[in-house]
C-alpha cells in the first residue's frame, strides 16, 4: 500500500506560510488517523486553516 498526500501550493494560505499550514495539515491529519482503517481505497479532503479545501490525502494499493 501506498500513502499519498496531494496539497496545491498556490492557495492563498499556503503561499503566505507554506511550512506553517504544511505543518499544522500533517498535524490535523495525524490527530485523525485513529479514524480510518488505513485501507486501499480509504481518502478524505484536506483543508488549509481557513477550511478550503487545498488537496487530499489517499491509500492506494502498490
Amino acid at each position: 500500500m501506498k500513502f499519498l498526500l496531494e496539497v496545491t501550493m498556490d492557495d492563498a494560505a499556503l503561499t503566505k506560510d507554506p511550512a506553517g499550514e504544511l505543518g499544522r495539515i500533517l498535524r490535523y491529519w495525524g490527530g485523525n488517523l485513529r479514524h480510518y482503517p488505513l485501507q486501499p481505497g480509504d481518502e478524505a479532503a484536506v483543508y488549509d486553516s481557513e477550511y478550503r479545501e487545498v488537496g487530499q490525502w489517499r491509500i492506494v494499493a502498490s
